[in-house]
Formats: structure tokens, C-alpha cells, sequence
């Protein structure tokens, strides 16, 4: 609280346009400072984003530099009064210079990120299916096929990796403007569960989510890898479409129940991404059965073979069933994820032939397009 404090008495310097403190202005969001990390908003009329953005930049500048700050995230959203009307529509201006290269269909190329070959995305139509647990054995699995894999926990609202590898640590600052992910398991893994308090809400627009996860991409010393492991959030929303626009996605893993309504949200899911040309590598049936530990009878929870079925009419790849398990969920709650701690498992062996599966989807997703040649 008495970081939270020092920065709202920094920020009583800062003026609005029209001369009020910053604090007083009614624009602030509430003001998250822990362990030297700063996060806050600022929102106002949409009209007005133009004259508050130089009332953000120095807002940032102050508060980075309160004794104390290591880093601050200052997010201007603008919002549109309703029944306001829109922007005049921007006249077409002359192209200048060469044009961005296309990255899919019509869209600009992305940037990828630094010393990273591949990106993928590991995502849920809903929550509860599993979903972070599979991105980290996933991870785990590729690592095991002798791949360079880090890990990038995307859900803002729920975070899952401070739990899912017991990191409890906070991550270091290089120069006062990046941050150095943790390290488990031999990868780096970068979290927003690592900078905040594991109770702490995130009351957070979908603006400053698509900040943050800008800043975690792009703002991270992740060195070289051969694939970055993307834990989503479940749904179709804001940082799915921040993730599918601001970097080159080379496919992604869908993850679901066998149950009817999991495999109804899935396909929401797997619709999401091919509507924005992002190659889905196939689906993972989780809590796939479950086999009683005392009499080895097995019991179809939630059905079986559901993704299986939805795989194939939707004619993309079934990379594997993994079941429900006791020792899967209590690794998972102690941070001792399977494919790491007990390697030579059945649930292991799952993990890492999901893997090797989809390690060769990016494979065969790397391959260019082959060449239509018209003899004359």
C-alpha cells in the first residue's frame, strides 16, 4: 500500500488537459503496484485520445520513477459516449514507399518476435477442460523431443503457471525495460500471475489486456527458442485476437472434453482461428476416460472419442487422448507437472506422442506453398 500511495501522490504532478491532478480528473482505473510493478489505466472519451496521450506518456515517466518502481504499464482507453457518432471515414492516401508484405489473407505482415522460430497457441472453447495443464506437458513434451520451448501464459484474468510449476518468485528487470522470464524445467516461462498477488483481481479493459500481453511478447528477454508455447485463455476474445494479429501464429492446438457442450465451444474455438488464418494443428481429447485406481474398471465420464469424431468431420488432425487421471491433477496442484516428474508414465508417454505430432504439423505447416507453373 505505501507503493500504491507514493504513486498517487507522484501522480498528483501529472496534469489533464484540462489542468485538474491526474487523481482527480475521474479518469483513473484502480491503481495495482506490487513488488515494485506498476499497472493502471487511464479512460476517457474517445474524442479526447489524442489530447491525453501526452497526460499518459508522462504519467508513465513519473511513476517509473518513484523510488521503489522497476516497471510501469499505463494503458489510454478510449471509450465512444453511446449514440455518439463515429470518426469521419479516412480518405485512401497514396502509397509511398513498398508495401507491407500480406500475411495470410489481405492482412499486413506480423512481426514475430526475437530468436523465436514458431509460435502456437493452445486454446479452449471454455474453461475447465484442462486446457493450461495440457499447454505445460505439451511444452514439456516438445522440450523432451529436443526442441528449445518456452512458455507464455496468456490468460490474464487467470493465470494458472505461478501454480502449474510452483514458480513463486518475482522475474528481474534488465535495464530498468525488460524483464527476464523464470526459468523451470530448463524453460523460460513469463507470467502475469508472477507480478501480481495470486488473489488479486484483474479489472482490466480489453485494452490494457491487449497491452500487457504486447508487453509480455515483446517486452521479454526470451533468447532463442524453437517453439513458444501460448497457454490462451478459454473463449474467443480479446487476447485471442491480440495474439492472432500482432504475431505470425505458425498453428494452434484445440483442447476439449469428449462431452457434447466442451466439443460445441470447441468448434467456436477452432472457427475463431481459421477465420484469421491461423493453422490449427489438431485437437487433444482431455479427461478422455478414467480408470479406477482400485479396480482398473474404466468409466466414460464425459463419453469418449467425442474430439475424435469432431476431428474428423471437421478435417483437422486428432492428436491424442489423455484421460482422467488423480496423479495428473495432484502434479498439477503441487506445480510437479507429469511429463517432467514421471517421465516414464503412461501420461507422459501421451504428452510427449501429442507432441511429437504436433512438432510435425509445424513441420508440415513450414512447407511453402507449392508453385503453379502454366507452360506456354
Amino acid at each position: 500500500m505505501a507503493l500504491k500511495d507514493d504513486v498517487l501522490a507522484a501522480l498528483g504532478k501529472v496534469s489533464s488537459p484540462d489542468g485538474k491532478p491526474l487523481p482527480q480528473s475521474a479518469t483513473l482505473s484502480d491503481v495495482i503496484a506490487n513488488d515494485g510493478k506498476v499497472f493502471f489505466s487511464i479512460t476517457v472519451d474517445a474524442a479526447a485520445v489524442q489530447a491525453w496521450e501526452p497526460v499518459r506518456a508522462r504519467a508513465e515517466a513519473v511513476v517509473r520513477s518513484v523510488p521503489g518502481v522497476t516497471s510501469a504499464l499505463v494503458v489510454l482507453t478510449g471509450e465512444r459516449a453511446p449514440g455518439s457518432a463515429g470518426p469521419p471515414p479516412r480518405r485512401p492516401q497514396p502509397a509511398a514507399g513498398p508495401r507491407p508484405q500480406a500475411h495470410g489473407s489481405g492482412g499486413p505482415a506480423r512481426a514475430g518476435i526475437p530468436g523465436v522460430e514458431a509460435i502456437i497457441a493452445v486454446a479452449s472453447g471454455k474453461g475447465g477442460v484442462g486446457k493450461s495443464t495440457t499447454a505445460v506437458n505439451l511444452a514439456l513434451g516438445l522440450r523432451d523431443l529436443g526442441l528449445k520451448v518456452g512458455i507464455l501464459d496468456a490468460d490474464i484474468y487467470g493465470p494458472s503457471m505461478p501454480r502449474l510449476l510452483a514458480i513463486r518468485e518475482k522475474p528481474e528487470t534488465i535495464g530498468g525495460t525488460r524483464l527476464k522470464p523464470i526459468m523451470r524445467h530448463g524453460m523460460p516461462v513469463m507470467s502475469i500471475g508472477f507480478l501480481v498477488e495470486e488473489e488479486t483481481p484483474m479489472i482490466w479493459r480489453g485494452p490494457m489486456v491487449m497491452s500487457a500481453l504486447t508487453q509480455m511478447l515483446r517486452e521479454v528477454e526470451w533468447g532463442a527458442l524453437d517453439i513458444m508455447v501460448v497457454d490462451m485463455p478459454p473463449g474467443t476474445g480479446d487476447a485471442q485476437l491480440t495474439m492472432a494479429q500482432q504475431v505470425p501464429l505458425k498453428g494452434a492446438v484445440i483442447v476439449s472434453t469428449p462431452q457434447d457442450l466442451a466439443l460445441v465451444d470447441a468448434r467456436r474455438g477452432l472457427a475463431m482461428f481459421r477465420r484469421v488464418n491461423v493453422p490449427v494443428l489438431g485437437i487433444v481429447e482431455n479427461m478422455s476416460y478414467f480408470l479406477c485406481p482400485h479396480c482398473g474398471e474404466r468409466s466414460d465420464i464425459f463419453g469418449h472419442g467425442g474430439a475424435r469424431a469432431e476431428a474428423e468431420r471437421l478435417n483437422v488432425p486428432f492428436l491424442g487422448e489423455v484421460p482422467l487421471d488423480m496423479e495428473i491433477r495432484e502434479k498439477s496442484d503441487t506445480g510437479q507437472p507429469v511429463v517432467a516428474t514421471v517421465p516414464n508414465g503412461p501420461h507422459a508417454k501421451a504428452f510427449r506422442e501429442i507432441a511429437a505430432r504436433v512438432r510435425d504439423g509445424l513441420a508440415g505447416a513450414s512447407r511453402p506453398a507449392p508453385k503453379i507453373v502454366i507452360e506456354g
